[in-house]
């Protein structure tokens, strides 16, 4: 189905100062749409009441306002333009929720304004706790169990019922705002009056908490014709039990048997076709128990979310460009040379890279706050790293975090022994990695890190291998070294300053000399979506330091 040509002017609602746990991805995806929207000739009207951000620029589009983000503020842009339309999904939970707001009140159907790319019957399936589980029973799907609470009560009585440990999921907030998990009796009454409060229609799901199991997440895209993509396939390095926005979290997952991953996979399909009657993104959370394979829905979100920028940078698929397109009435196949050059936007990105964010945190400026990580979100931010594997990547993610680490290492800082490391890492903090590392270097064996931190095997005998590295390296000299052994700690992502502190005696300037001299030097490599399957014009690049 070509373009719906009634489509003259659109309205984006924006999703607002930027707070913790709602970050700047919102205006990255909301900056995509609005050029997306206007190269089709579409009038575009937005309303963010945060100047500092580059979706508010004036030349991204045609008239910005900057007003609160409420009912008033829509009805005044309403009677001040002539709208057709409007897209909510640009701008996070505020932004449905607003929408929601002025649906309830009548106001989108008052002025005559479409709502695209979401409808409010998906909203209230994917937001609200308890529609979202007996939507998920009703299609066969795995949830926790769970009981949904709307008073204090209630919420006490269901907890005695399930068994802790419990999470408390509050309906209708972002980055887990409000939610926690409750491991005994002493933690309930705070959990659930917190929980309540957090959200706008003062309910609750109280859930059976699955600690350790692994946690995965699928960026979707639907067009009117019922096509769906797969764009990203996200897995989150930390289990179950930490926000998803303060994760590690790696793409493509690596982690997944072939089986596992189709079952995800058809589930995923099968949850955005019967979600609702409209084109556009969204994406889904999973969670999978290590032993058994067995899945479970954690949560659907019909709107762009933290994971799509991240999947939308890690692929070069560009979601929200995209998203805005099929809101607008084209389908999958119809978008020809919107990303690789050569293709139409109907295809899965393969990737023959490995991309790897990690949040950052700023502790030190809030003094007294609780470092231990859980369901509320708290990071200010996140660097993402692409490399040839995973290790590469990881330390090259590390290098960036601005917290004086030099890779996967701080190098003197660490002055726990084996025992007391071991006992750090069962809590996740914002270092668990790399106390993760310093355990390995103290002899600490695999299977002991695994059961502390119910992490997956694979990464942690992927550190394993780059502490083996570290080990290496440590018994040479800047003048003994061998050639074959620089290259291959080069390939593993070491920075220069890191092999220098670890071969003590020289410094980052001597080591990238003698690598020079043997021809060790970066190469540039393409984000070109679909492993040079076809030949791509993404002009978007990463380093590494293979041939």
């Amino acid at each position: 189905m070509p373009r719906d040509h009634s489509i003259k002017s659109v309205l984006i609602i924006g999703s607002g100062p930027i707070i913790i746990g709602q970050a700047c991805e919102f205006d990255y995806s909301g900056t995509q749409a609005a050029r997306s929207l206007r190269e089709e000739g579409i009038k575009v009207i937005l309303i963010n009441s945060n100047p500092a951000t580059i979706m508010t620029d004036p030349m991204m589009a045609d008239r910005v306002y900057l007003l609160p983000l409420t009912v008033e503020s829509i009805e005044q842009i309403l009677q001040e333009n002539d709208i057709d339309a409007v897209l909510p999904t640009m701008g996070g939970q505020t932004a449905l929720n607003l929408a929601k707001e002025a649906e309830e009140l009548g106001i989108w159907k008052q002025y005559n304004v479409r709502l695209i790319g979401v409808d409010i019957k998906a909203i209230d399936k994917a937001e609200d706790r308890e529609q979202f589980r007996q939507w998920m029973i009703r299609l066969g799907v795995p949830v926790a169990p769970a009981k949904t609470a709307n008073s204090f009560l209630e919420g006490k009585e269901f907890a005695q019922e399930i068994g802790f440990p419990l999470v408390i999921r509050p309906s209708f907030t972002l980055g887990g705002t409000g939610g926690g998990f409750v491991h005994g009796k002493e933690d309930l009454d705070e959990a659930l009056n917190r929980g309540l409060t957090a959200s706008p229609i003062h309910e609750v799901l109280v859930e059976k908490a699955v600690l350790g199991w692994k946690e995965f997440e699928l960026e979707l895209l639907r067009d009117n014709a019922d096509n769906v993509v797969i764009i990203c396939t996200v897995e989150n390095f930390d289990p179950m039990g930490v926000h998803t926005g303060d994760s590690i979290t790696v793409a493509p997952a690596m982690t997944l048997s072939d089986t596992a991953f189709q079952l995800m996979r058809n589930t995923a399909i099968m949850m955005m076709r019967d979600l609702g009657n409209f084109a556009g993104g969204c994406n889904v959370q999973f969670s999978l128990n290590p032993e058994t394979e067995e899945i479970i829905a954690i949560e659907i979100n019909p709107r762009v979310s933290r994971s799509s920028a991240l999947a939308s940078k890690a692929t070069g698929y560009p979601i929200a460009k995209i998203a805005a397109k099929l809101a607008i009435g084209y389908n999958l196949d119809e978008l020809k040379n919107q990303i690789t050059g050569s293709t139409s936007a109907y295809f899965e990105p393969a990737l023959d890279y490995v991309i790897v964010k990690i949040p950052r945190w700023n502790f030190d400026k809030f003094k007294g706050a609780d470092d231990t990580l859980g369901l509320q979100m708290k990071s200010v931010g996140e660097v993402m790293a692409i490399g040839r594997s995973f290790n590469e990547a990881v330390q090259k993610a590390c290098q960036s975090l601005e917290n004086e680490a030099v890779g996967l290492g701080y190098y003197g800082k660490s002055l726990m022994h084996a025992e007391e490391l071991l006992e750090y890492i069962k809590t996740p903090k914002w270092d668990r990695i790399f106390r993760i590392k310093d355990a390995l270097m103290a002899g600490v064996s695999v299977k002991s890190v695994v059961q502390a931190t119910k992490i997956d095997r694979w990464f942690i005998y992927q550190i394993r291998e780059l502490c083996k590295l570290e080990q290496e390296i440590a018994k040479y000299t800047i003048d003994t070294i061998p050639q074959e052994l620089m290259k291959e700690v080069k390939r593993q992502g070491f920075s220069d300053e890191q092999i220098a502190r670890i071969m003590r005696n020289c410094t980052a300037d001597q080591v990238y000399e003698k690598r020079k001299a043997w021809g060790i030097t970066r190469v540039y490599k393409l984000v070109d979506t679909c492993s040079a399957e076809f030949e791509a014009k993404t002009p978007y690049y990463y380093s590494s330091f293979e041939g």
